[in-house]
């Protein structure tokens, strides 16, 4: 009887999963990239909610009680909601600084980090901008910090996670290369969008954003600002204003209207439109959408 006590405790063992946590619907899609099967996943967002301002529902407590492992964007980006929700779970493997907690943002060279930070600024992140993601380059590299994590976590499974990554960063090489060879012809347009959300990717192609909607980061457009928006947007010749999923599109179409340039709705993670259901359909998108 013993024996059979313990095959079946070594069988639960051995095809029992890890449990994962993310944050953002981008990294569910890493994970599972990486993990595939061996892992179960829960994801506290969608890709169409606003990111910074995700409401921390009781109901995603559970999803974190009893996770191996929490994968964050982080810089600050789930500042308002993340903490609370690991505060109620109670559970000591992912806590800020455990091993089972992983901050990507601690893996990428952030732009945009303010010299100073006050009120007056909005809302500035302290640590930089947060959106890194939307840079269809910093992928491998989120991709591989994921696989070195679950390689460390689950150690039997560490050749699986490997491989899987190797297929995946070869893949995606040829994705970049496409990517890149589309955005040429964009090289040197001006823009302007509602939130410093695309600046990693404009920057990444050359493509300069003159202005935002926004007269601060997180503060609600004026008649003012847009007005003056009008005039600069007339001044360059711009002709895309970027709108974001979340923000309110009034101002871009007012704007659109006095000026002639065309408003373009771009997703800002996996899901945030429809047909962006994957993470090469997302970038497919945000790359045609903005150099078509």
């Amino acid at each position: 009887m013993k024996i059979i006590l313990l095959f079946l405790l070594f069988v639960s063992v051995l095809f029992s999963k890890m449990n994962v946590a993310v944050a953002y619907p981008y990294i569910e899609q890493l994970t599972q990239e990486i993990a595939q099967d061996k892992v179960e996943i829960t994801l506290l967002s969608r890709g169409n909610w606003d990111p910074h301002f995700v409401v921390p529902k009781p109901s995603l407590v559970a999803g974190l009680r009893d996770s191996d492992l929490l994968i964050l964007n982080g810089a600050s980006l789930e500042i308002g909601w993340i903490p609370p929700l690991i505060k109620s779970a109670h559970n000591s493997k992912i806590q800020p600084n455990a091993k089972g907690y992983l901050d990507l943002s601690e893996y990428i060279q952030l732009q945009d980090i303010p010299k100073s930070v006050d009120r007056s600024q909005g809302h500035v992140h302290e640590e930089g901008n947060p959106h890194f993601a939307l840079d269809p380059h910093n992928i491998i590299k989120l991709a591989e910090v994921i696989m070195l994590k679950l390689s460390l976590l689950d150690s039997t499974n560490q050749a699986f996670y490997q491989k899987n990554f190797t297929v995946f960063k070869s893949h995606w090489q040829k994705k970049l290369k496409s990517y890149d060879k589309k955005m040429r012809a964009c090289k040197g347009m001006m823009v302007v969008q509602y939130h410093e959300l695309f600046n990693y990717f404009l920057r990444r192609y050359e493509i300069r954003s003159i202005d935002n909607l926004e007269p601060l980061p997180g503060i609600k457009p004026n008649s003012k600002h847009a007005l003056k928006l009008v005039e600069e947007i007339r001044a360059h010749k711009v002709k895309l204003i970027l709108q974001d999923v979340y923000h309110e599109h009034k101002t871009a179409a007012f704007i659109a209207k006095k000026t002639g340039a065309k408003v373009v709705e771009l997703p800002h993670d996996v899901g945030a439109l429809k047909g962006t259901e994957t993470l090469e359909r997302f970038y497919d998108t945000l790359v045609g959408r903005v150099c078509n």
